[in-house]
């Protein structure tokens, strides 16, 4: 039957995919049909650890992205605890009263059980966003960060529940982990040796399941939690990206089962539906409400909204929790399957809505930007570019070279771009014009003030497709002047002379010639230095 597993799976998530829907809404009608030829969880253990396995690699990725001190800024911490309770706030009395109007789902429910229903539908997926960040490729961008940040802290809340809910209270050994910290410096230098090959990818495996996750269940607390301790304790490390990707393919792979295992929990009844079908129209509150935090925390309208649509659907660890909750008999099982179908439907609601939050952004922008509080905050506002004639997006050394070339004629008229704030600094102190900003990303350009009298952009980023994003963006925003760009790849060259760019730079072809003309005049040199000490012992 495994083939026949592959092949639904493979067709449902295809199916999906053409009709411009993410392949994981795919998965979840895979897992229901799948339960329609009579297989279930538990003629699958396997499927259940590899789905363990992906949600593990998952928090581990995100760790090895995140910057702790993000969590403890004011729209990540107070918004998502503030957020939280009011959900509950909402939720708690509705269920009661869809109880009261005979429900039977709803109907003798106690106030701690409608407690754990709440609890449950606040949650956002994390699975989801960052599918969906990733996709759209903004997952450094600020609402990209705002939105991880709080899921993230959703996340903690939910691992704390379900450390609470096992019962024990975790060995006296748990205090032994405040100690990880101290440990870096050795870890750090395994990671230096490593590689790049398939040791990196072993390392990375070693560090989620075991020094994360085993370590972490071993002392009694959540393996979840471990991974993602464990990827925030790698974060630091120069090689933290090139890990998250090399690992990104099993991440996926494993999340495909996780899919799957939700609808392999059974079939729901037509009551069921409608009810799940109920609780999806309410997600545009859960989007309205963290709309309303964010930007009483003086994000700008638009990051509020793209991070608030993100977030607007109900989550995978809501799934896990209701299933601690119905293993210990605190909620009925139908439950599981009536959030299985919630979670299913608001992401099938929830894609369309992220392909068009632009244009809703720009639909509904001068109602939205009545509901945004200044002064802004400081990653928000208008980046201030003043009057430059030349705009290098990248300042790596290919970015500096061109910028100090530049500057010998034009000194005074030059404008740096780049992401990296050390880089930033680097560059102001010595003497280089430079600001911070991503231009891969879609916030810069709209924060990004008009430059009038601008020439010419080099495009020195190192990949193709921020330089690709970039012409696109300068393309709306009606940019008439030159544009130059670097590529590895003639292809990439093809692709963006297509696009507008009216010179390429070929680093490979390039570096080439150059290293052709070094070994012509290095021979040149030798071949005359031997002719003048020719010339000298003729001469004695």
């Amino acid at each position: 039957m495994e083939p026949a597993i592959l092949i639904i799976t493979l067709a449902c998530g295809m199916l999906v995919s053409r009709v411009g829907l993410p392949p994981l809404i795919g998965y979840l009608v895979a897992g229901f049909v799948l339960f329609l030829f009579g297989i279930n969880e538990s003629s699958l253990p396997l499927l259940e650890q590899l789905a363990n396995l992906g949600v593990t690699l998952l928090l581990f990725a995100i760790g090895l992205k995140l910057d702790i001190r993000s969590l403890f800024k004011a729209e990540v911490l107070a918004g998502s605890s503030l957020h939280l309770m009011a959900s509950m706030l909402f939720f708690i009395p509705l269920l009661k009263i869809l109880g009261l109007l005979g429900l039977e789902q709803l109907t003798g429910l106690g106030l701690h059980q409608l407690g754990l229903l709440a609890f449950a539908l606040s949650f956002s997926s994390t699975i989801f966003a960052v599918k969906i960040l990733e996709d759209k490729g903004d997952m450094q961008s600020l609402y990209g960060r705002v939105a991880i940040g709080i899921l993230i802290m959703q996340d903690i809340f939910a691992v704390a529940f379900l450390t609470i809910s096992k019962g024990d209270i975790p060995s006296i050994w748990a205090l032994g982990l405040l100690l990880l910290p101290f440990a870096k410096p050795i870890i750090y230098k395994a990671f230096d040796r490593v590689g790049h090959g398939e040791l990196l990818v072993l390392f990375g495996l070693v560090m989620a399941l075991v020094l994360g996750a085993g370590l972490f269940e071993l002392v009694g607390l959540k393996p979840d939690l471990g991974a993602l301790i464990i990827g925030i304790l790698l974060a630091g490390h120069a090689k933290s990206s090139e890990l998250a990707k090399s690992l990104f393919y099993f991440k996926e792979l494993f999340l495909v089962a996780f899919f799957l295992t939700i609808g392999l929990n059974g079939l729901p009844s037509f009551s069921d539906i409608g009810l799940a079908s109920l609780l999806v129209i309410i997600v545009p509150i859960k989007v309205v409400l963290f709309l309303y935090l964010l930007t009483y925390f003086k994000l700008r309208s638009r990051t509020s909204l793209l991070s608030s649509i993100t977030l607007g659907n109900y989550s995978e660890f809501g799934l896990i929790v209701a299933a601690v909750a119905t293993s210990k008999g605190w909620l009925p099982p139908q439950w599981m399957i009536i959030l299985a179908v919630a979670l299913s439907l608001s992401f099938l609601v929830a894609a369309p809505f992220n392909a068009a939050s632009n244009r809703l952004y720009q639909k509904f922008q001068s109602r939205l930007q009545k509901l945004e509080r200044h002064p802004l905050h400081p990653e928000d506002r208008p980046i201030r570019v003043g009057n430059p004639r030349f705009l290098i997006l990248g300042m790596g050394r290919i970015g500096s070279g061109a910028y100090d070339e530049l500057a010998n004629k034009f000194d005074g008229e030059i404008l740096g771009i780049e992401h990296k704030q050390e880089l930033v600094d680097f560059h102001k102190d010595a003497g280089r014009n430079v600001v911070k900003g991503d231009a891969a990303d879609t916030d810069f350009w709209e924060k990004l003030d008009k430059a009038p009298n601008l020439e010419l952009v080099l495009l020195a980023m190192p990949h193709h497709i921020g330089n690709q994003f970039a012409v696109e963006q300068l393309k709306r925003l009606d940019y008439k002047g030159k544009l130059s760009a670097i590529v590895q790849y003639s292809e990439d060259a093809l692709s963006l002379k297509d696009s507008g760019v009216h010179s390429v730079f070929n680093l490979y072809e390039a570096a080439g010639a150059g290293f052709v003309d070094h070994v012509i005049q290095e021979l040149e040199s030798g071949q005359q230095h031997e002719a003048d000490i020719a010339v000298e012992t003729q001469n004695t």
